[in-house]
């Protein structure tokens, strides 16, 4: 993933986590990231789809987590922004007349799913509860 919707995505569940009865606006937690909100309004959509938050508009509007941050993983919110392999991207057309050109994708298939499986169960072993705690 190289860009910075993961960085983005857990300030913003970590700011859940710090004030989990209040309901805090994107424009507030865009102030904590110092990004625009509209970045933060996209993240909130992203991460209420996976049914991470909720949200409610008004007056009165903002975000909550959906559930206790101790049942949020950090895999969670990897998996709800995820965009691209860890490992980035493969080549789309290598050479099918050499030999490693007609085979480097298979392999790459495998040595790129190896790496997803583990990350995901390294970030599966952490809450998003333990990640905040850090931040006390």
């Amino acid at each position: 993933m190289n860009n910075t919707r993961f960085a983005t995505a857990i300030h913003i569940m970590t700011l859940l986590a710090e004030s989990p009865q209040d309901w805090l606006t994107s424009d507030w937690m865009a102030g904590s990231i110092n990004i625009n909100p509209v970045i933060v309004r996209k993240e909130i959509g992203v991460l209420k789809e996976a049914g991470l938050i909720i949200s409610r508009q008004g007056k009165d509007g903002g975000t909550q987590l959906a559930k206790s941050a101790d049942s949020i993983s950090i895999s969670d919110i990897y998996l709800a922004v995820k965009n691209t392999e860890v490992l980035g991207k493969k080549n789309n057309n290598p050479n099918p007349v050499c030999t490693v050109g007609r085979n480097i994708n298979t392999h790459l298939n495998t040595l790129f799913s190896e790496t997803d499986e583990l990350v995901l169960k390294f970030l599966g072993n952490k809450s998003l509860k333990e990640f905040t705690e850090q931040f006390k």
